[in-house]
């Protein structure tokens, strides 16, 4: 029986947001399927160094911007003739906190950042998919697309963004060849919770953090998603790691 692993040889994917974290997991685990990785990020070195150990291809870039997406794409497809994969992975938590001490500013940039890098990036691949007859995308959502705590309305407003966004693109491309995922991580072993300088998340206490989503296990999860059978979609796919207790709102 042919593995996920064996079904990726020579795929050509695109991983946004890898210089660290859940993309760097990602990046990390399709090299190891056999894939060629572009990897991009918007911090030259701290990008280079990750695909240093990653293997995958650095290309520094916003996601975030459409101008960005169209060169990055000419160059994959011109060096290697197509795009199989595409996984967006590129976010920010931005400033969580009240709503009411979030600036316009801040708020558009959390919704740009995790929003529109989707929306670009997908829209920017499909000409190079449909050439081809057949695409994955995975969308990286959150469980807070579907669950609510106070102090997250923008980002959970961006990340539902993304999963409705995701169905609606695989609605419109799936009987083209083109399949599309919204994969909902939740606590990772990253650092998310430091950057988005959320005093007291339990992720932050090294016991708890030690018993979170690493990296290479989300990575494992799009391998899996990205080799399943052609004929088949995985619409949707949650991961949560067990010390987190959700109670929906």
């Amino acid at each position: 029986m042919e593995t996920s692993l064996h079904k990726l040889t020579r795929k050509v994917a695109i991983v946004t947001g890898a210089s660290a974290g859940y993309g760097s997991g990602i990046a990390t685990k399709l090299v190891e399927a056999g894939c060629v990785v572009y990897a991009t990020g918007r911090n030259k070195d701290r990008l280079e160094a990750a695909c240093m150990k990653s293997g995958a291809i650095p290309f520094v870039a916003d996601a975030s911007s459409a101008e960005a997406w169209g060169v990055l794409v000419q160059k994959v497809s011109s060096e290697q003739g197509k795009i199989d994969i595409l996984v967006n992975n590129a976010g920010s938590g931005g400033k969580i906190g009240p709503l009411d001490e979030l600036s316009p500013e801040e708020a558009c940039d959390v919704l740009r950042t995790n929003l529109n890098s989707v929306i670009f990036g997908s829209q920017t691949v499909v000409p190079i998919m449909l050439r081809n007859g057949a695409g994955m995308v995975v969308n990286i959502s959150s469980v807070c697309a579907r669950y609510s705590w106070p102090g997250w309305a923008v980002y959970s407003a961006a990340k539902a963004g993304v999963e409705r966004f995701t169905k609606s693109f695989y609605a419109e491309y799936r009987e083209r060849g083109i399949r599309a995922t919204t994969l909902l991580p939740s606590w990772g072993a990253t650092d998310f919770a430091d950057s988005s300088a959320i005093d007291g998340h339990p992720s932050q206490q090294a016991d708890i953090k030690a018993k979170c989503t690493r990296p290479e296990e989300l990575g494992d999860a799009v391998v899996h998603i990205c080799g399943t059978p052609s004929h088949l979609n995985l619409l949707e796919y949650s991961l949560i790691p067990t010390v987190q207790c959700i109670e929906p709102l």
